[in-house]
Order: C-alpha cells, then structure tokens, then sequence
C-alpha cells in the first residue's frame, strides 16, 4: 500500500511541474550565477532577515540573503545546490509571533514538525514535561514518559541537549537571541553526527551589520499573570560589533500549581580583525523554576523544578572566496535540582533529585573550490559529554549517587558537491563517527538538484541517519542496559519547486519514505523480571508535504502548507495531519498576521493510544505611534477549542496578550 502512495505522490509532483514548465516567472531570489559566500553558521549567523518564502520545498523560500542557507552545509551556501529540504524562519516572523520559545512559530511555519506543549508558557523537564519534537515522525519519544534524542538542536552549528540524558531542553530557545532558525526536514548525520537522524533545528544567532547603535524594549502582559519582558542592545563601530540581550517571563498558568518563571541572558561580542578573519564569542544563560501539576487524573504536589542552563563558544573564522573555514569551541553545562512530587493522600518525599551536567568540543572545517562548480569540505568534530546525578535526602543531607559518567565522540566528515553544466548539482558526503562505547559509524548521503527552466526545482535525496545511546539509557535507572547499539534509519526523498506569476506565487511539495530499525525500546527482560532498555523497535514512515504562498500587493501575502505522515508504529509530538493557512498585512503604521492551525492524528498518550484532534486560530496586530514606539495585541485559540497534546494537560482556552514596544 505504502508503495502506491508514494507512485501517486510521485506522478502528481511531476504532472504539476510539467504543467507549469510553459509559464514565464521572474528570476527569484537567488543570485543567478549561484555564487557562494562565506559561512554564517559558525560565525553565529547575524545575516539580516529579508522578508520572503520560508522553504526550500518551496522554491527554495528563504529569509537570508541570496537564497542561501548554512545548515544544510558547513559553509554558505546558495539553496538551489542542495537536496535536502530546509525551512527557514526569519527574525521578522518570530517578532510578530510575540512568542518567548520558537517552538511554537516552528509548529506553525514549519511542515512536518512538530512540538508538544502543556501550558501557555514554559515546557518543563522531567516526567510531564512538554517541548518533545518531531520532524516527519522522528525524534519524539518512541514510548510515554520519554523526551526528545533523534531530532538535533544547534545553535550556531554547535549540538544543545543534556549530557547525561541526551535531550534538548525547550525552555532555553528563546527568540531573543534568534537572528533566524534553519530546519534540516530529514537525516543530517553526515554534518552533524548522532541525534540529528530525524533532522536538525539550527539557531543562528544575532549580530548587527550596520555601523550604530540599536535598542529595544518590549513589555507585555496577559491572561493567567502572564507578563513577558526582553531587553536587547546592538551595537557596530568598524571591525567590532555586540549584541547583549535580557528577559525576564513568568505565569501563574491556567491550573492550580502550574506556575512558570524563567530568566535569561545573552551576550555576544564579534571583531573582524583581518581582512578575511574574524573572531567571535557569546554566552547564553537562563534559569527557570516551573511546577507540574500532573495529569487531571492524576495530580501531584509539589513537583517542582529549579533548572540553570547555559552555554558559551568562540570562532576564529577565515573567508577567502576559493576558500573559508573555521574552528571553533563550545561548551554547555547544566544544573538541575528537581522535587518529583508526590500524589493526594501519599507522604511527601524525602529526598531531592539534583544533576550538574556538562558538554563541550571543537569543531573544524574547511572548504575550497579546486573548479568551476566544486565545492569539498571537509571537517572533523570532538564532544565529550556526561555529568553527575544523585538523591540528596532532607533528613541527615546524605546523598545517593545515580550517575558518574561521561562519554566520548570523534568524527571526520567529507563533502563533495558539483555543478555538472548549469541544469544539475551533485552532492555527495560520508562521515565516520567513533563513539567511545558503541564503536563506529559510517553515515553516507546522496543528492541531486535538477535546475529546470522558468526557475523550477526538481530534487532527489538519500541519507542515513543515526543516534547512539544516551548516558540514562545505559547507564541510569532502570532499565538501563550498558549492550545498547546506535539506532539507524534511511531516508528518501523526492521534491519540486517553482516560482510563477513574477514570483508572486510559490509553490513546493515533497513525499518521502523512511525506514529504520534498532530503535531503542522498554521492553520485558529476557533473563528475568522487570524491564529493560533493548533494541527492539522499528521505523516506516512515509508521507507528503505541501506549501504554497502568493503575495497579492506590498501590503497583503498569504500563505499555508499541509504535512500528511503515516506511521506504521506511532511515536508522540507527530500528527498524521497537519495544516496551516495565514495572512499577513502591511500598511503605514498597521501590521497584521493571522492563522488557523489544523492538527488530527495526534498521539496524546501511546500506552492508551489517546488521539486529539482542535483547530487553533491566532490573531496578532501592531500599531506604530511613534517612530520609536508601538503598541501590539495577541489572541490565541480564539475559538476556545477545548484540546489536549499531552495526555490528562488540557490546553488553556482563548488567552491573551497585549504590550508595548520602545525601538531606540
């Protein structure tokens, strides 16, 4: 049956290209020569936003300048070259959002991605935690009570989740250090090694480009106590630039013992010393103390969380056209004290869960053109990563050790790409991945880009994907099991784009086929009672994406996509449907935008196998009053759709937002 699906999605692909081969359209957003220029990414991006088209499904619909992207690849790069498909989030969209985390614009921007949500504001960590992801079915837990390990987070090319249980930690993406945000829709283990098999979320940082000084404030509150604060500061004098930025959020939520207060802080400082070198630092810490109050039907008490995360990193970078490249260095760490709680009638517990985790590594590339058309890069990665975790009892301060352990990754990666004559790009890399328990990996990808008149794309792609074992599946709590091996998966890919209409309209779709297995699972221990951790599960997945945009005139443009996913073995945070249809609206002081989100096939719960299904329509507007202030109003779910993503969390009903915002 798969089999048919696919063929039927292949032939409608290319009975829509086909039809449109005739029609006239402008040139589109990339440079017509296809030049390339220097990395971003690694430089921590601060690439000025353009509104445009945000996917490369579409017509290679991106934000940044020239139609380029730096996830895909180490070095910037124009899309039309590359066959992986990358969505992109520009700083505009995520300011209109008036949302703290880019999860959520994510979810709406984005197709096949997906976040899991508990509240209006704050994820959380531990069991009830929301913030689980997904990008076409991987990366969500494979069972309840899991997070997410197979969907990678970036921020300016380097890896973001916890040492020892492997997971990004939601509540740290804040869109106050977020110039844009590049989705990777597939296997990116090539580039980036274990947990990007379901893809890759790269957060590029801001930065300013002009010579000046730039200042913004925004205060706002809301329903439930809500009240949302950030404080940024940009400034360039010649060769060096900053960008500082604070916030300070907090909710008392819309149940009982479901409050959220968060701090955070970035800061960034970049010197072009050289006429083709740079250095840049910066440093990100946030902390935040949330409460879960379990599901409805099964409350708790005091289950409380007190959570710092942090990180900080440095590059030296070079650009010399025929040639760039960087080396650079990160390191994460955490600090987690965590009282689980306990239930209506039951004794309070006795003890307190506490973690200090850490990661760090180094990171080096470099990329030349020996031809016309080529492009090799090759670079090579070191991470170590692990901490500590224990119980500390109230009574006599006695503590009982949970994990002691830290692990080790080494890799080395090759790129090749090359333009065979103006119509077609090959890309082809290889990466050898050593881990320190599992041993070796060898992760290959594969891919054609088809550049067909009147500016339509046709791609092909094939890539492996791949996630070794966390510390905690190992190593903490049952059922651990040291004998874990690397969960694998293939993918295939096959999708069109094209710019018509003067490039007013754009279109993109996709279908692809996935297939894994090894996957990790809980599963009754062969040798005795209880359970343990084995690799046992499968992967089929398969499906088809859509996206469409049109601008009518400078002041309205719509725009809508639609992912369909089936899953011959559900996983959470992946509805089999999901839609979205927005409009945006642009005139003199008035800004605008407004969606309707359409989500069915949602796996709330998989030990009952609970579906949702809710149609959420948000609503936010800006008017400018001075040159230097305005004044903003959201709404979501306004239709006050009573729904759950996790099982026994109902979601808030219509809530609103409204605020001010100084620009210095």
């Amino acid at each position: 049956m798969k089999a048919h699906h696919i063929a039927a999605s292949c032939i409608l692909i290319t009975t829509l290209l086909l039809c449109n081969l005739p029609l006239q359209a402008a040139a589109g957003p990339f440079r017509p020569d296809g030049a390339e220029g220097a990395d971003a990414s690694a430089a921590g991006g601060s690439v000025p936003g353009v509104a445009a088209p945000s996917d490369t499904a579409s017509a290679f619909m991106s934000y940044s300048i020239d139609g380029s992207v730096v996830t895909g690849t180490r070095n910037r790069t124009d899309m039309r070259h590359l066959p992986m498909t990358i969505s992109v989030v520009d700083r505009e969209r995520l300011e209109s959002s008036r949302s703290v985390s880019i999860l959520p614009v994510l979810n709406s921007q984005v197709p096949g991605f997906f976040s899991t949500s508990r509240g209006l504001l704050g994820y959380g960590v531990s069991d009830g935690a929301a913030g689980q992801m997904s990008v076409r079915g991987i990366g969500g837990p494979v069972q309840s009570g899991l997070q997410t390990t197979g969907l990678l987070v970036l921020i300016d090319g380097h890896p973001q989740y916890m040492g020892l249980m492997g997971h990004p930690i939601a509540d740290s993406y804040q869109t106050m250090m977020v110039e844009r945000v590049e989705v990777i829709r597939g296997p990116a283990s090539v580039l980036y090694g274990s947990n990007a098999m379901g893809g890759v979320i790269n957060i590029v940082t801001r930065g300013m480009q002009e010579d000046g000084v730039n200042t913004g404030v925004n205060v706002g509150a809301g329903s439930y106590g809500t009240f949302l604060s950030e404080v940024t500061n940009r400034f360039r004098k010649g060769g060096f630039s900053s960008t500082v930025t604070a916030s300070y959020n907090r909710t008392d939520g819309h149940r009982a013992d479901m409050g959220f207060e968060q701090y955070g802080g970035y800061a960034k400082l970049g010197y072009d010393f050289a006429a083709h070198w740079k250095l840049w630092a910066d440093v990100n810490v946030t902390h935040f103390n949330a409460s879960n109050p379990g599901a409805v039907s099964r409350p708790y008490l005091d289950n409380d969380q007190r959570i710092t995360r942090g990180m900080a990193s440095a590059a030296v970078e070079n650009d010399y056209g025929r040639t760039s490249g960087s080396v650079s260095f990160f390191y994460n760490w955490g600090d987690h004290w965590i009282n689980d709680g306990y239930q209506p009638g039951e004794q309070p517990l006795d003890y307190r869960f506490n973690s200090e985790d850490r990661m760090y590594g180094v990171s080096w590339y470099q990329s030349a053109a020996f031809f016309k058309g080529n492009r090799i890069t090759l670079g090579f990665d070191y991470f170590h990563f692990g901490g500590d975790a224990w119980n500390e009892f109230i009574g006599d301060g006695h503590t009982v050790i949970l994990a002691d352990k830290a692990l080790d990754e080494l890799a080395g990666y090759l790129d090749f790409r090359q333009d065979i004559g103006s119509w077609v790009s090959l890309d082809a890399g290889v990466r050898v991945d050593w881990h320190s328990v599992t041993g070796t990996e060898v992760v290959p990808q594969a891919g054609l880009a088809f550049h067909l008149p009147h500016n339509a794309e046709l791609k092909a792609m094939a890539g492996k994907g791949f996630r070794n074992p966390t510390i905690r599946e190992m190593y903490m709590f049952p059922p651990q099991n040291p004998d874990l091996r690397p969960e694998r998966l293939w993918s295939y890919e096959l999708s069109v784009s094209q710019y018509l209409l003067d490039g007013r309209l754009h279109y993109g779709a996709n279908v692809f086929y996935i297939n894994g297995d090894n996957i990790i699972m809980r599963l009754p221990n062969p040798s005795g009672s209880g359970m343990l951790n084995r690799n046992s599960g499968k992967i089929e997945n398969w499906g088809a994406e859509v996206s469409l945009s049109y601008r009518f005139n400078p002041v309205w443009n719509v725009q809508g996509s639609y992912s369909w996913l089936n899953m011959e073995n559900p996983v959470l945070a992946s509805p089999q449907h999901k839609l979205y249809v927005g409009a945006d609206f642009n005139k003199g002081r008035w800004s605008a935008s407004s969606g309707i989100q359409y989500v069915a096939g949602l796996y709330t719960d998989l030990d009952s196998r609970s579906i949702s299904d809710f149609v959420l329509w948000d609503i936010s507007a800006s008017f400018r009053i001075l040159r230097w202030l305005s004044v903003y109003a959201k709404g979501e779910n306004l239709l006050d759709w009573n729904y759950e993503i996790l099982a026994g969390y109902p979601m808030p009903g219509a809530t609103f937002l409204g605020g001010l915002i100084f620009d210095i």
